[in-house]
């Protein structure tokens, strides 16, 4: 897998990666994102903020996600163990539904971990849709903490935490 900072010119494939990863989650009863949330105006806007990685096998984008230091008001709900380290946020992790159940998230979850590390950050945070058990799972087993709970607009997330 080579990993990068996507570019606006792939926007259109990322949106479809996006686009095809909605419709698989809906079709297995995880009703996390819509036509509302990510559109493609947030998809660029993750792009031109030069925060959007993607992953690649061969040609195809395989996995996106959103790195930042950025987080929701919703985030001070969570009793954060390392409320004074330099934290960066994982947004909108999403893996190409070609190519799921074969280890990308689990892949791309070390290549993060490691890409943090080196730029200086002491923990990870991320937010965790408590009715997608497959994001549950990889988090618990990459080592993410339960620290609370925030509600969104499509119901409720779990705040985690890893430190590094």
């Amino acid at each position: 897998m080579e990993y990068s900072k996507a570019e606006i010119n792939q926007l259109d494939q990322i949106f479809s990666l996006f686009s095809d990863a909605i419709i698989t989650m809906e079709n297995a009863g995880i009703h996390q994102w819509d036509e509302i949330y990510p559109d493609k105006e947030i998809l660029a806007e993750d792009i031109s903020k030069n925060q959007m990685f993607i992953g690649k096998e061969g040609n195809d984008i395989a996995v996106c996600f959103v790195l930042s230091e950025d987080c929701d008001e919703e985030y001070k709900n969570g009793n954060w163990q390392w409320p004074k380290a330099k934290f960066c946020v994982i947004h909108r992790l999403c893996v190409n539904p070609k190519f799921q159940n074969q280890g990308i998230a689990t892949k791309t979850m070390e290549y993060i971990e490691n890409f943090c590390r080196t730029a200086g950050y002491d923990s990870i945070r991320l937010d965790c849709f408590t009715e997608n058990p497959y994001s549950q799972k990889l988090y618990d087993k990459a080592g993410y903490t339960v620290v609370g709970y925030a509600n969104w607009r499509k119901g409720r997330f779990e705040l985690r935490e890893k430190k590094i």
